[in-house]
C-alpha cells in the first residue's frame, strides 16, 4: 500500500484556497480615482499564496513522504485543537439566540476548562465576556447580538 504524502495534500488545499480568493478578488475594484482600491491587496496576497503553495507541493514531492500520523498531534495537544474547534462551532450556533455575553462565556469556558478549575474558568470567562461586550458596545459603538434581556 502506497503512503500518501501529507505535504502534497496540504499544498493542494493551500493552492485551492488561494485560487478561490484570487478569483473572488477580481470582483473588487483594483484601482480607484483616489488610489489603490479594495481589490489590490487580495489580488497580490492570493497570488503570492498561490506561488508559495505550488512551491510547497514541488518541495514535498522531492523529499521523503510525510504521513498524516507524523503531522497530527496526539493526546492532550489534539484535545486542545478539538476544544478550540468545538467552542467556535458552538459559539456560531448559539450566538444569535443567547446573545454575545452568554455565547462568548460558553466559548471561553470550554477553552479554559482544560487548565482551570470549573469555577475559576467560569469566573474568568464571564468577566472577560462582560468587559468585551461593554467595550465593543460603549466605546466602539459596534452592535453585538443580544438576547431577550438586552445582553
Amino acid at each position: 500500500m502506497k503512503r500518501q504524502n501529507a505535504g502534497v495534500w496540504v499544498g493542494v488545499i493551500v493552492v485551492l484556497f488561494a485560487l478561490v480568493i484570487f478569483v473572488q478578488s477580481f470582483s473588487l475594484k483594483y484601482y480607484t480615482k483616489f488610489g489603490p482600491g479594495p481589490g489590490l491587496f487580495p489580488v497580490w496576497l492570493s497570488g503570492f499564496l498561490l506561488l508559495i503553495g505550488i512551491a510547497y507541493i514541488w518541495h514535498s514531492l522531492k523529499k521523503e513522504v510525510i504521513t498524516w500520523a507524523d503531522i497530527l498531534p496526539k493526546g492532550r495537544e489534539m484535545g486542545n485543537i478539538l476544544s478550540v474547534i468545538l467552542s467556535v462551532v458552538i459559539f456560531m450556533v448559539i450566538v444569535n439566540v443567547t446573545g454575545f455575553i452568554i455565547a462568548s462565556t460558553v466559548l471561553l469556558f470550554i477553552l479554559l476548562r482544560r487548565e482551570y478549575k470549573w469555577y475559576t474558568g467560569l469566573g474568568i470567562s464571564s468577566g472577560v465576556s462582560i468587559v468585551l461586550f461593554l467595550v465593543f458596545k460603549s466605546f466602539f459603538t459596534i452592535p453585538l447580538p443580544v438576547n431577550m434581556f438586552g445582553w
